[in-house]
């Protein structure tokens, strides 16, 4: 059968020119492989990328520091007020990165005879997950399967010459490079085989074509083609060391369907299905819809930029998770020099871009996360033994997706001290198994684990018995008078009384009293002089407010320990270091933090201004794939796939026990529709409003008594019964 493109504009995105820039390239992805497709009719450029795709540069052998004999003087140094002493607490290695994301190659497809485009459009189908171009003689389109993992691309023209082709901006000098290409009875198979400087570790890309009429003639490293009435290729890519079974590949390829459109309708039974779960409407004006991605952009304040940026936000975020959850840049680059090597950043990154992945309803992308954190289980318990001389485990503060060791650190950025990782990324699993109502046996292990952890290293207390965290780090600042590894950070806290607490919910019985009784022990929150809740909890150390992390905040976000319906007086106090922050280097994952925080205290003013910080900063590129610094200024994920999450937090907050509607509304953003939620009480969630009110409609899938909020008027209960449909109307907002 045939797919229509997307008839709504909302759901895509279109442009009149080719991409000129590999960060323009529209973008499509099954969590495995990516494609980064520039559309030139005449000289089409497909980049190809995949997860496991990571340069070695000597991080494969990294070890974590064996420091734990040396833990016991740290903690009675710094407790005993010599502020600086954790400067020291390393095995003074240089400072090593994770190995490098990188690209596989681009897909050349040449025309032997150029023509002038007429009559050109590309486009990207967020439903589908189809880019497409198509001009007077030519149309390219093409998808990433979920289905059959599988890269499919369809080429309609006559003549056509393809290669693979390894030449990218940044690839190393000693790359040893080796094609292939051999007629088959359909077409051909090319390959191009990359192994890395140094050793035998290798990457294959296989590409089989399957030519409809015409002729197939090898010229070497690619093929030409004549006379044809369509082309299909299918491409693959494989991470390996030593030799790779292409012939295995290609008899795999082969036995998939060679036609466009029966892949597509099995591919379609998964992406589609989770792309239309949740959509968002701000009845946006029609002729700003309709407009080009380059030139929305230019309207930072259009309600149709913001529609088309949740959209996207979401395909972006589902096309990149599935083997791993999406790294810096997603699951896309066009360089093998990739900012911070395209990590899987877990003090701040990963748990951004993932941020909607409950709400959203993109299951999928937990479960991706939770594919990475549980894959490398064995070396957080190596971290937690190596470093701390205890059991459970602390996670890194950095991956590539390998290995979950700890060995980047250095004395600016002590990233091997920060002990709340495991809760902070087990938060989201934590999430997934409230909205679902059910337990995951595997968290629940993890979160024993984490627990075993503190009862280990929590053992030092202060003059009124207290426990106290020592050494302590909140990523990645520093107090104005001590050194970077200190005491009593607000995240250390929040995320040790978080773990213990949660793991004992999991696990009802003697662990669980003692973890209670440990979490009880530790001290609250202190409030500083500015009326602020500090960002570490040690009497006399000095706040840091100019930084780009809000680390100090996460009771407020993404955990519940802070809000303003159960404990206003740090909620007020979260508040007030909220407006101290500063936004240090304009990146935009601190915008959008602070956006995320605002809306959980309710302070939609704040969530705005952080939106139009980011939206009038030139943060997104024609493919509306996002950067790092305003001006468009380093390829990152973090602005795209967290917007959706700033979203509908300012719409709709849910705990357990609780919703919360409209608690952070944007006034520039006076009516809308946001249909299919998820809620972590177990229901699916619709909500209207307008200049009139709001209407709310819940769909339990369980019986459950919750409380409802709103932003004015007394808080009451709500008994939903499973499987009954609860219209909730709200007065004018």
């Amino acid at each position: 059968m045939t797919h229509a493109p997307a008839t709504h504009p909302v759901h895509g995105t279109w442009e009149p020119e080719p991409a000129a820039r590999w960060e323009d390239a529209f973008l499509s992805g099954n969590g495995h492989h990516g494609t980064l497709t520039f559309g030139d009719p005449n000289d089409d450029c497909v980049i190809v990328t995949h997860h496991t795709l990571v340069r070695p540069n000597g991080a494969e052998h990294a070890r974590p520091p064996q420091l734990a004999a040396a833990l016991p003087d740290l903690q009675d140094r710094l407790l005993g007020g010599e502020l600086t002493a954790a400067e020291g607490f390393t095995d003074h290695r240089p400072l090593q990165w994770v190995q490098p994301f990188h690209p596989a190659f681009r897909i050349r497809l040449r025309r032997p005879s150029p023509a002038e485009p007429s009559r050109y459009r590309r486009s990207v189908d967020y439903t589908t997950g189809e880019t497409t171009a198509t001009c007077a003689g030519w149309t390219g389109r093409g998808f990433v399967s979920r289905a059959d993992d599988v890269i499919v691309h369809q080429v309609t023209t006559p003549d056509l010459d393809i290669s693979l082709d390894h030449r990218l901006p940044g690839a190393p000098v000693g790359l040893a490079v080796g094609h292939g290409a051999v007629l088959t009875p359909d077409g051909a198979l090319l390959t191009l085989r990359a192994r890395y400087p140094g050793g035998e570790r290798a990457y294959t890309g296989v590409t089989l074509v399957a030519v409809t009429g015409g002729r197939t003639a090898l010229t070497l490293p690619g093929v030409r083609i004549t006379g044809a009435r369509s082309v299909l290729l299918l491409t693959r890519v494989r991470r390996h060391t030593g030799e790779l079974d292409v012939i295995g590949e290609q008899r795999a390829l082969a036995g998939l369907p060679l036609s466009y459109d029966a892949l597509l309708d099995r591919h379609l039974a998964l992406h589609r299905t989770a792309y239309d779960r949740v959509t968002l409407d701000l009845h946006a004006d029609p002729a700003e819809r309709a407009l080009p991605g380059s030139e929305l952009l230019k309207r930072p304040r259009s309600t149709a930029l913001l529609e088309r940026l949740f959209a996207a936000g979401r395909y972006h975020l589902l096309s990149s998770s599935g083997l791993n959850p999406p790294r810096l840049p997603g699951l896309w680059t066009g360089d093998w020099d990739t900012a911070w090597s395209g990590a899987f950043t877990h003090d701040a990154n990963v748990n951004l871009q993932t941020a909607s992945a409950t709400a959203a309803a993109l299951p999928e992308v937990t479960e991706a996360l939770a594919a990475l954190i549980h894959r490398q289980f064995d070396d957080w318990r190596e971290n937690a033994r190596a470093v701390f001389g205890t059991r459970g485990v602390v996670a890194p503060a950095h991956s590539d997706g390998e290995s979950g060791l700890t060995y980047h650190f250095s004395r600016e950025y002590p990233l091997h001290l920060w002990t709340a990782g495991a809760d902070w990324l087990l938060k989201p699993l934590v999430d997934h198994d409230e909205s679902r109502g059910a337990r995951d046996p595997r968290t629940a292990a993890a979160l024993a684990e984490v627990a075993r952890f503190y009862e280990d290293f929590l053992t030092r207390t202060d003059a009124d018995g207290r426990l106290v965290v020592v050494p302590s780090y909140s990523p990645e600042n520093r107090p104005g008078n001590a050194g970077w590894g200190a005491l009593n950070a607000a995240m250390d806290l929040s995320a040790a009384r978080h773990a213990l607490l949660t793991a004992a919910d999991y696990h009802p019985g003697p662990d669980a009293d003692r973890w209670r009784a440990l979490a009880d022990r530790l001290p609250p929150h202190r409030t500083n002089a500015d009326g602020a809740l500090a960002e570490w909890a040690w009497p006399g150390l000095r706040d840091t407010y100019d930084h780009r992390h809000l680390s100090h905040l996460y009771g407020v976000w993404p955990l519940d320990e802070i809000n303003p319906y159960d404990t206003p007086r740090l909620a007020a106090a979260a508040h007030r270091a909220l407006e101290l922050r500063g936004a240090e280097n304009d990146s935009a994952h601190g915008h959008l933090h602070h956006a995320l925080i605002a809306a959980r205290l309710c302070d939609g003013r704040r969530v705005a201004h952080a939106l139009t910080q980011v939206l009038e900063g030139d943060f997104f590129h024609a493919s509306l794939m996002s950067a790092h610094y305003p001006h468009r200024d380093v390829y990152n994920a973090d602005a795209a796939h967290t917007l959706p999450a700033v979203l509908i937090e300012a719409l709709v907050h849910s705990t357990p026990d609780r919703l919360v509607l409209l608690p952070a509304p944007d006034p520039a953003l006076p009516s809308g529709e946001l249909r299919g939620v998820r809620t972590r009480f177990g229901a699916e969630l619709d909500l209207t409003w307008g200049p009139g009110g709001a209407r709310a409609v819940l769909k339990p899938h369980r019986t459950h008594r919750i409380e409802l909020r709103t932003s004015s008027g007394d808080p009451r209960s709500l008994d939903l019964v499973a499987g009954e449909d609860h219209v909730l109307t709200l007065g004018t907002w």
